[in-house]
């Protein structure tokens, strides 16, 4: 999204849910658009898909363009979580999150409180660029559609991905 708030493109990646190739899908995605005019990544969250943690500082070496994540509660970590339900690589899920590093809140010209995660430009820079990009609400524009898409695309796409018994079958074969 331009900051005159006019969409002139995007794309879509999948991640494992689970797993912990969020960050190679954001960056293989961000390779397809083959653009050089993006001037900040804007992100909701550093956890997504069931606890598949994005690496913010491998994603930002990578594009070498500003990032802001951004989350929009307090919280009290994830250690506990990791240990219990990834016994298996806690301890790496653990280390990408810790290496994030700490979240800021600031308060939003709409009243409201968000925490970032800065790479690239410090929170002051990063709350204009937030601000400019609000409209209402807590969610930037580009973070806000981009959650639009992605719901509507898993929405639609989902018959495709799990189809019911029957559905696509032709001559007795699924298709």
């Amino acid at each position: 999204m331009r900051s005159d708030m006019l969409v002139d493109g995007f794309g879509f990646s999948t991640c494992t849910v689970g797993g912990l190739d969020s960050t190679d899908s954001m960056i293989a995605m961000w390779q397809r658009l083959d653009r050089e005019d993006i001037n900040v990544v804007m992100l909701s969250g550093s956890v997504i898909s069931w606890f598949n943690v994005v690496d913010l500082n491998r994603l930002y070496e990578t594009m070498n363009i500003p990032l802001i994540c951004l989350s929009y509660r307090d919280s009290k970590g994830l250690d506990d979580v990791f240990r219990k339900r990834f016994p298996d690589d806690w301890e790496r899920r653990l280390a990408i999150h810790q290496s994030n590093g700490e979240r800021t809140e600031i308060l939003l010209k709409t009243g409201y409180k968000v925490f970032v995660r800065c790479l690239g430009l410090e929170v002051e820079e990063a709350k204009k660029v937030l601000d400019r990009f609000l409209v209402d609400g807590r969610y930037p524009e580009p973070v806000r559609l981009a959650k639009i898409l992605a719901r509507s695309v898993l929405k639609n796409l989902e018959p495709f991905l799990r189809p019911e018994p029957g559905v696509g079958n032709i001559g007795g074969e699924a298709v």
